[in-house]
């Protein structure tokens, strides 16, 4: 007879170990079936960020619910899971100060949007593109392809620049002509390379500010606009535009250099003159 009710037990626990599993695989199926779905419908309503927030809701959700029922078959009280699950998030809670911080940024930087998938930002020395907006912090890709990982507290509490908010971008360059060159020949001849230049916009117009006199030159800062995906091309293409057309123009840029002045008060420098041909051979 205790053989019989050993067997009996041991096939029931069997039975709900099987349909335990079932509803595990079931919830892992029905979970990632309902995440792609929830994808789909939003895909053309939300920004990405927030389809993936509401993909990993929905898929987590689903497969807690499923979890839950299957440990349920298994014998255990929802009571006592979710008393032992409050506990263990106010412990994790007080343990891991930083973490809920970071969870917390992370639902600012959703609800403010300053940035979405795909932006390129800067923050600090790091520059790249956006891979992903998570919990506790977001991942970029930068331009030489490393992966750099950002807490969500750090990116809260810094200065953040999106490069690509806009659909056009400024190009600021800081020039420097010899004080003998003309500022309105130079002017024109800036406005023609600009003219010339099939990336440089014609709206806004490229600006033109003479900065003020510097050490070796007269400083000037000339500005164009460029669609947002021509910017680099146009920066690396107009500066030497630019270097040509001052060439062509005679329009001199100087380089630093510095003269000696001994002053009144002083004795003039040394000067001597040293004949450097050769001495006359005897015949």
């Amino acid at each position: 007879m205790i053989q019989d009710l050993l067997s009996s037990f041991q096939s029931e626990t069997l039975m709900a170990m099987f349909r335990a599993g079932i509803l595990v695989i079931l919830g892992l199926f029905l979970a990632s079936l309902t995440s792609r779905l929830t994808r789909r419908l939003l895909q053309q309503r939300v920004s990405i960020q927030m389809q993936q927030l509401l993909r990993r809701i929905v898929f987590y959700g689903l497969l807690a619910l499923f979890i839950a029922s299957a440990m349920r078959e298994l014998g255990f009280s929802l009571a006592v899971i979710m008393g032992a699950a409050g506990v263990l998030t106010v412990a994790l809670g007080f343990a891991s100060q930083t973490t809920a911080s970071n969870l917390i940024s992370g639902l600012f930087l959703i609800g403010e949007r300053s940035f979405e998938i795909g932006d390129i930002i800067r923050v600090g020395d790091t520059t790249g593109e956006v891979l992903s907006i998570d919990a506790l912090s977001v991942k970029l890709r930068t331009f030489d392809n490393l992966f750099v990982r950002i807490p969500n507290e750090t990116l809260i509490k810094s200065e953040v620049t999106t490069l690509t908010r806009f659909p056009i971008r400024r190009l600021d360059l800081h020039l420097g002509v010899a004080y003998k060159e003309d500022i309105n020949q130079v002017r024109e001849v800036l406005m023609a390379v600009a003219d010339a230049n099939t990336l440089c916009l014609d709206e806004p117009v490229p600006l033109f500010i003479f900065t003020g006199f510097g050490d070796s030159a007269l400083e000037i800062q000339f500005s164009v606009w460029a669609k947002r995906e021509n910017f680099l091309a146009l920066r690396n293409g107009i500066t030497s535009e630019i270097k040509d057309a001052f060439d062509q123009a005679g329009i001199e840029i100087p380089f630093p250099h510095r003269s000696l002045y001994a002053g009144e008060a002083t004795k003039p420098f040394p000067i001597r003159i040293v004949d450097h041909a050769p001495p006359e051979q005897d015949s």
